[in-house]
């Protein structure tokens, strides 16, 4: 038996009964959920010797509640309940049938543990509760409410911000990770509202985590200022024509809709029925003999001591001065409190020595700035273990008008020391680091003469996993995969106008921050790395991701140079331009009128001249966007093609010709985009800050802008393009033989097409006709509809059926490559490409139509676009070696969908031409033979626009 079933000891919290005429009652309500995931974290694996169940987050759960029982003593609860989630669906998903969708299934060795844990609540003397139908947090309310109302006092054991609406007076919450009780300033700090109006706030930002979809583009800094100035969310919804800024008062229009349906979701219900009455929920003492034959039966004989010890020690209570823990059981996920401050070169000296001795370690930068090209180093963070992470503060200083609480705080290793301390660990092979989106950390430190290397990255790890599935930031992996919520930058920094550089942010604050980063990323890291190779694609991570980020790290910190005063001039011409077209609008109509109003435009077409083809939203307001335009413009209408017009020039007077001025750093003279990698679904890399990859080429105007970027004096601007790629793709991948063929012997594919489709011989052509078969040949692998089609070509829809029918007539593979994509997605909600990338499409189990056929069209193309996408970041991540051993100094600066961009000496440019070509071309070997060549197109000239 157990060492507890030897003991005489009680365990009871408080032995006061509770009656009817007895004292208040005094609640705690422990989300359960929480606890089990923070349990289930908080160590490796642990099985049962005798049977291999898993007992891991057993063990840890009932840890976590023997530590609750023991310290909440002292506050004298009369009742206490845990609170879980049952598995059934709940009415959300009625209101919403892709609440929640997005969330991945609990891991498989968590799954046996769920009972278990109940069977452990029940041992330890608490009421278990959960109801089908209804999520945790809806009883937890319904519980809260019911003893408030009556003048009781509710303390909820959670840190879910969720929950976080009810707290009140008589209501409080306490995160015991952080041994923090949470009132309504500690609300207030998070969500910038009082309690009574986080429901508001919440139904504004949304949550991606729960798929609550809320208003696009508003995040909780925006939405509290909005509740605050109108004082509740109806009032604001009413209110909204008001909104000076005209895409927030155009979004609060048009999803009035979406955000009163978010606010459904995340409102919890007061009313839930209660499983149990209060009065059954009275602490009372467990049955020793029960406690002791769940600690026997499950293995738990280390809790059982010190349970037993516990009691023998108090005369029959449970303490309430902690007693430490085996180093095997810790008492929580994640302590921010026992995280160090390193400042002093002995310290940081051990704390390498022991980087070494773990041979895997996770880390973090901070920096005073988010561009990695330019921005300071304030310092490091390193986690060696679970829970064992510090804090190497270098460049913290106190503000003009704001001092830090003590003169000690800045103290600090001088930076020189601490690179040439740190630079020989971070660049030993037999150290492995672990970050969270290293691209970031391995720029920043490059520019400090720091190679990191060998690099594991937990973002691309999740990427690779769960593409299409939820985000892939570090916060909500830890909700996701830890049920841990790190600590917000505001909460360490401010926000608003109150916010402050990271450098001066207090050291105890900047050491829990930057340490828990590296702690939860390492967490993370032994949580997910294990999986790819279970679910084979560790092959996918390890030659299209993980490499990458050096790369594209280099590419961010060389910038490219752009040319000012050209742009300046271009942006004046743009003014012009937009001056004559709202002229020219103006005249059409006979009045004025803005043309950057969607509701004005509206109320014109399709109030005063009431043309035809007319959509309203789900607000009621006339549909403006530009298929509604280009529509009416095929129809012959003249004012429908002014306002595009207009309205392009807009866009790229505002995105570009301004903001690439703008975003000119001061440091270097160049503009320095971000690239991310974990932002699509199909491995497209994105371009952020600013975005370079989608400049329009199409139109003249585009092409100008173009122009603008060009090399540095002596050298020349390389554009190295794939002709087709996607086209060849689909060629390979559907075995499409008259495809291959023509790709093979070099001929004209869309000539070939027209030829194929319309009779036609390819000799004498007419353009217009070879037209039409490139618009279909490049819409296909959309899934392009004859409505589409028809626009496109401005031919009537039936005769664009007609093309699509022949089309598929004569090439009889593509349909059935087609097919065969839709039938892939439809039993298991994902493609996969031909270097084994995994595209989750989880819309293909929407209820709505409209979504389902959505998600097959997705279908068809994201192998295609996925394929082109892994190929082109092959050849990226060989091209820096092969510019090297080739002793060619030309540099990468920019990928843009198909096409790499280099600064090269213009006398090297014919040999940088010939190799960019060779590496790119050879780019899919040796892991897939294609049976159709792959064309690089390589030019130099002085700016990007004559090079492309």
């Amino acid at each position: 038996m157990s060492d507890l079933a030897d003991s005489e000891a009680p365990l009871a919290v408080t032995d006061r009964p509770l009656t009817q005429d007895g004292p208040a009652v005094r609640l705690y309500l422990v989300d359960g959920s929480s606890f089990i995931f923070r349990a289930y974290h908080a160590l490796p694996p642990l099985t049962r010797k005798s049977d291999g169940l898993p007992i891991g987050a057993v063990s840890g759960f009932c840890n976590m509640l023997f530590k609750l029982l023991r310290d909440m003593n002292s506050d004298a609860p009369t009742h206490l309940a845990v609170i879980f989630d049952h598995s059934e669906e709940t009415f959300r998903n009625k209101l919403y049938d892709q609440y929640k969708a997005h969330r991945p299934p609990p891991p498989e060795d968590l799954i046996p543990q769920f009972a278990v844990v109940r069977e452990a609540t029940r041992a330890f003397g608490v009421s278990c509760i959960e109801l089908p139908g209804y999520e945790a947090d809806d009883l937890i309310a319904a519980y809260s409410c019911k003893v408030r109302d009556a003048g009781g006092e509710v303390v909820i054991v959670s840190s879910d911000k969720d929950l976080m609406q009810l707290v009140g007076p008589n209501v409080s919450m306490l995160d015991t990770m952080k041994n923090l009780r949470i009132g309504r300033e500690q609300v207030i700090e998070k969500f910038g509202v009082g309690p009574e109006r986080v429901v508001d706030v919440q139904a504004l930002c949304g949550d991606s985590v729960d798929n609550v979809p809320g208003a696009p583009g508003i995040g909780v800094k925006t939405a509290s200022a909005l509740i605050n100035e109108y004082g509740d969310l109806d009032t604001l919804l009413a209110r909204a024509g008001e909104i000076k800024q005209d895409k927030r008062r155009q979004t609060l229009i048009d999803f009035a809709d979406q955000i009163r349906l978010s606010r459904a979701l995340v409102q919890l219900d007061c009313d839930t029925p209660l499983p149990e009455p209060i009065d059954d929920l009275a602490v009372r003492e467990p049955d020793k003999a029960v406690l002791g034959a769940f600690l026997e039966t499950y293995e738990l004989r280390s809790l059982a001591r010190r349970i037993g010890e516990a009691g023998a020690s108090s005369s029959g209570a449970i303490p309430s001065t902690p007693r430490p823990a085996p180093a095997e059981v810790p008492e929580s996920a994640i302590d921010v409190s026992g995280y160090v401050c390193v400042r002093d070169a002995t310290t940081l000296e051990s704390w390498v020595a022991r980087c070494y001795e773990a041979g895997t370690i996770a880390f973090d930068t901070e920096t005073d700035a988010l561009g990695s090209a330019t921005a300071g180093l304030c310092g490091v963070s390193l986690a060696i273990s679970p829970g064992e992470a510090c804090y190497i503060p270098v460049g913290h200083c106190e503000k003009e008008g704001l001092q830090l609480e003590e003169a000690a705080d800045l103290v600090q290793i001088p930076l020189d020391q601490v690179i040439a301390i740190l630079k020989p660990m971070l660049e030993d092979p037999t150290v492995l680091k672990v970050a969270q989106n290293a691209k970031y950390d391995i720029a920043v430190l490059s520019r400090y003469g720091i190679d990191v290397a060998p690099i594991e990255d937990t973002m691309l790890i999740s990427y690779v996993l769960e593409a299409g599935m939820h985000g892939h930031g570090m916060d909500e992996l830890s909700a996701l995969w830890l049920g841990h919520q790190p600590i917000p930058f505001k909460q360490v920094a401010g926000s608003g106008k109150g916010q402050v550089s990271f450098k001066h942010v207090e050291l105890g604050k900047a050491t829990e921050y930057a340490a828990e980063d590296a702690d939860v990323t390492l967490r993370l890291y032994n949580r997910l790395r294990p999986r790819l190779a279970r679910e084979g694609l560790l092959t996918v991570y390890e030659t299209l991701e993980r490499p990458l980020p050096p790369v594209l790290a280099a590419m961010e910190n060389a910038g490219v140079k752009v040319d000012p005063i050209f742009l300046r001039n271009l942006s004046n011409e743009f003014s012009m331009r937009m001056a004559d077209f709202e002229a020219k609008a103006q005249a059409l109509v006979g009045h004025p009128f803005n043309l950057g109003s969607p509701k004005q435009i509206g109320d014109v077409l399709f109030g005063e001249m009431a043309l035809t083809g007319g959509k309203k939203t789900a607000t009621g307001q006339w549909a403006t966007d530009s298929d509604v335009l280009e529509s009416l413009a095929a129809q012959g209408h003249e004012l429908p093609r002014v306002l595009l017009d207009w309205r392009q020039l807009s866009k790229l007077k505002g995105t570009y010709t301004d903001n690439l001025v703008a975003a000119i750093s001061p440091d270097t003279g160049r503009v320095h985009t971000s690239y991310a990698l974990a932002s699509t679904t199909t491995g497209r890399l994105s371009s952020t800050d600013p975005n370079l990859q989608n400049i329009p080429i199409r139109t003249e105007e585009g092409r100008k802008i173009r122009k603008a970027f060009i090399a540095d004096a002596g050298n020349v601007l390389i554009s190295a393009d794939y002709s087709q790629i996607e086209l060849r793709l689909l060629a390979h991948v559907g075995d499409i033989e008259q495809l291959k063929r023509a790709f093979r012997e070099g001929l004209d594919i869309h000539a070939m097409t027209a030829s194929e489709m319309f009779n036609t011989p390819i000799e004498g052509m007419p353009s217009e006709i070879r037209r039409r078969a490139k618009a279909i040949n490049f819409g296909i692998v959309y899934g392009i509809s004859a409505f589409g089609l028809a626009n496109q070509l401005s031919i009537p829809q039936d005769e664009a059926g007609a093309y699509i029918k022949t089309y598929f007539e004569r090439f009889p593979g593509i349909r059935a490559y087609m097919d065969q994509m839709r039938a892939q997605v439809r039993e298991h909600a994902y493609v996969t490409t031909i270097f084994g990338r995994k595209i989750n499409i989880p819309d293909i189990r929407a209820k709505a139509v409209g979504h389902r056929q959505f998600a097959e069209r997705a279908a068809i193309n994201a192998p295609l676009q996925g394929a082109a996408a892994d190929i082109i970041r092959r050849a990226m991540i060989r091209m820096p070696e092969a510019l090297k051993r080739a002793g060619l100094k030309a540099r990468m600066l920019l990928q843009v969908h198909d096409e790499l961009i280099f600064e090269a000496p213009a006398e090297e440019a014919e040999a940088t031409c010939r190799l960019v070509s060779k590496v790119m071309e050879a780019a899919p070997e040796p892991a897939v033979s294609l049976s159709v060549p792959l064309v690089v197109e390589a030019r130099a000239a002085s700016n990007w626009d004559e090079a492309h």
